[in-house]
């Protein structure tokens, strides 16, 4: 995601480490903790025509690295917010995304109209 595409996919293949939790309040950004900046970036990011069966081989492979990333959920966050596109993000492809995307509209929208409600009611 955030490294040059020629490094290897060596550390894919290591078994899971959880770093201590981060501070929060720590100046670095969230990115700096990102296993995937050891990883390859064709990885996380799909090459043109890829034929599907290679595409969720590779999607499945890159969420196995979010998995054990410590800062998946800012990685997950940030994906959402700008929102980005294309690739893996925080663990989920951006088909994933757009689908929680039109969940979190819904959910606020109910939320709205039930804010509304008694007090629409009322008046």
């Amino acid at each position: 995601m955030l490294q040059p595409p020629h490094q290897s996919l060596q550390v894919a293949a290591v078994p899971a480490q959880r770093a201590p939790v981060r501070d929060r309040d720590q100046e670095a950004p969230w990115h700096t903790e990102a296993v995937c900046r050891r990883d390859e970036a064709g990885l996380f990011f799909a090459p043109s025509k890829e034929p599907t069966a290679s595409r969720l081989s590779r999607e499945e492979a890159a969420k196995r690295v979010c998995a054990r990333c410590p800062v998946m959920v800012e990685c997950r966050e940030h994906a959402l917010l700008q929102p980005e596109p294309y690739g893996v993000w925080g663990g989920l492809t951006a088909a994933e995304r757009r689908v929680v995307l039109a969940r979190r509209r819904r959910r606020d929208l109910e939320l709205k109209k039930s804010a509304r409600g008694p007090i629409a009611a009322a008046g």
